[in-house]
């Protein structure tokens, strides 16, 4: 256990900024790391895997959980490398290549495969080889692979400040229709250069220069334009329900002698006030998507909130993943309390029962998006399959923290309830519903309730997805806080409207359709990963598309149960308002 508690440890260390000194002289270690198509992010393979130049006995580095989760497989290298000691054309060693490893190569270098390996730190990428294509009549197709690579390295004092690597200083080695065995000489130079900048500092420099294109960029007139909308949104909202609940109790609340003197007939949203508390069927299921959804809540919150301040590093692998998932074991105490003291309040009494559907309602899915993807990862061999030492430490993490945190967070909730306390009381025979016209229909309320939320988050759900399925770095966490507040708030003031409107109708069952008008932004942002699947990125093949469609899948799912939840909170405190200030007989 003691081992285990280290480990997390080890895994929540998020700014950790490696501050190794070095002398002249002393030896700096070159990892090498992954190769994999440029196109698509999340297929990465071991770089040894390629016949290039490998040590006899391979020497892995040790990895935190969340480089391991990002893919990344480091081991040490051949290159020798010496602090302010220069190199040029340096021999690697001599490569004899068989036919099937010049066709593994070609192969490599036609789906544009790069190399990351890691200096202090730092990755620094390039690509294994050149593909020149020209011509018409006739076409020319010519594969060259890249034997020579030049280390350009920047120091300050006794620290490495920024490091990258070019491969143009020598011409590449073509390897198209060559006898083999073919022999291929690896060479490499290594170029110092003294810096100004600060070590403390060197993060900018690292997110400045990258070896990937740069398209984000702060869009404040596209922010601006949101806020925009969405304020005058919530204040449409606000000032036409204010206007008229003021006039629904004016009428509702009139003495009995005024009431008979204007004839008027009881209809709306209070004729149904004996059963708008009745509560729904399926309680248990009810109260854990409450639970998890308060979960995921409190874990978005808590990420964005140490990442605006400055925890986590650019240069940094991994370190979000390793939060999420820590975050995600210590917050299950929270799932477990709201969806025991829930249940506890609308009368459920089976509570082990509700508190092991609410640990096994996202674990459960999760649990098998991920062996499908994993087992898929694995037979293709990448490195996007977790070793079996990574998988048991997270089922341990489940099991030694977060299930036992949600049976604690279950039996604190269970025992600390009150009665629910509805302002009416509920008759025993349930009224019967009045049907009502399409645009006041269920799929009309989820559709309204759905693309309003997205449209408040559809203009940084680009750069989300740029950064999450793309080579893009997102560091607007603020601007990202902000997003998250609107989005948050719109939902609330739309599942007020939309119950409103359920009860004037004299519909009392608001219960689920609160939860799923505003969880049916999951199905939105769904749509949108296809579009932007098919419209926006370039990946391509069976693994990477396993993998996307999967985890989008897992994201939208939490959407809804979020979303969801703020939706069901935010009619509850608002049936509670109009029922308790209503005037009854």
């Amino acid at each position: 256990m003691a081992t285990f508690l280290k480990v997390v440890v080890l895994a929540v260390t998020l700014n950790f900024v490696n501050s190794a000194t070095y002398k002249e002289g002393d030896e700096v270690l070159l990892y090498v790391n992954k190769v994999g198509p440029y196109f698509n992010p999340h297929e990465t393979y071991h770089y040894y895997q390629l016949p290039v130049c490998r040590p006899k006995q391979i020497e892995h580095k040790s990895l935190t959980l969340g480089e391991v989760l990002d893919g990344d497989r480091m081991a040490k290298s051949l290159y020798e490398i010496k602090f302010k000691k220069e190199e040029d054309k340096k021999v690697l060693c001599k490569v004899h290549y068989s036919e099937s490893d010049l066709s593994l190569l070609r192969n490599a270098i036609e789906d544009l495969y790069y190399f990351e390996f890691v200096i202090d730190e730092i990755p620094i990428r390039g690509f294994i080889g050149h593909l020149e294509e020209g011509g018409f009549l006739p076409h020319s197709h010519k594969i060259y692979l890249w034997a020579h690579l030049h280390f350009n390295i920047e120091y300050n004092g006794d620290h490495i400040i920024y490091a990258n690597v070019t491969t143009k200083e020598i011409s590449p080695v073509s390897i198209d229709a060559v006898p083999t065995p073919f022999e291929v000489a690896f060479t490499y130079s290594v170029k110092w250069y003294q810096s100004n900048m600060k070590f403390e500092d060197r993060s900018k420099r690292l997110r400045d220069n990258s070896f990937f294109p740069k398209t984000l960029e702060i869009h404040w007139l596209s922010i601006i334009n949101s806020m925009v909308l969405v304020f005058l949104l919530i204040g449409f909202v606000v000032i036409i329900m204010t206007r008229v609940l003021k006039s629904d109790f004016a009428r509702y609340n009139l003495d009995d002698d005024e009431n008979d003197d204007l004839d008027q007939e009881d209809n709306g949203w209070k004729i149904i006030h004996t059963d708008v508390f009745r509560f729904p069927p399926g309680k248990n299921v009810f109260c854990a998507i409450l639970g998890v959804g308060s979960q995921f809540l409190a874990l978005a919150t808590g990420i964005l909130l140490m990442a605006m301040l400055g925890m986590f590093n650019v240069h940094r692998h991994g370190a979000i993943n390793s939060a999420g998932i820590v975050l995600y074991a210590f917050t299950s105490c929270i799932s477990g309390y709201v969806a025991a003291n829930m249940f506890k309040k609308m009368g459920g009494d089976n509570w082990v029962w509700n508190i092991n559907l609410t640990s096994s309602l996202f674990a459960l899915p999760f649990f098998l998006v991920w062996a499908i993807v994993n087992s898929v990862a694995w037979g293709y061999g990448t490195t996007q399959a977790l070793p079996w030492q990574t998988v048991i430490l997270l089922m341990a993490l489940w099991v030694f923290v977060g299930y036992p945190l949600t049976v604690i967070g279950g039996i604190f909730g269970k025992n600390w309830a009150v009665s629910f306390d509805a302002p009416c009381r509920t008759k025993n025979i349930q009224r019967e519903i009045p049907s009502v016209p399409w645009y006041r229909s269920a799929f009309a309320h989820c559709v309204v309730g759905g693309f309003l939320p997205f449209s408040a988050i559809s203009v940084e759900l680009y750069y989300i997805f740029a950064t999450l399925w793309g080579r893009e770095q997102y560091t607007l966490f603020g601007i990202l806080f902000i997003v998250y507040g609107i989005l948050l708030s719109v939902t609330a003031c739309i599942s007020v409207a939309l119950t409103y409107f359920q009860l004037s109708a004299e519909d009392y069952r608001w219960w689920w359709r609160s939860i799923f008008s505003a969880g049916s932004t999951g199905m939105f942002v769904f749509l949108y990963a296809l579009f932007y699947y098919f419209k926006r990125s370039n990946m391509s093949g069976a693994l990477q598309s396993i993998e996307f469609f999967g985890y989008t899948f897992l994201t939208c799912y939490v959407f809804f149960l979020m979303l969801g939840t703020v939706s069901f909170f935010a009619s509850l405190k608002f049936v509670r308002y109009i029922y308790v200030n209503l005037k009854m007989d």
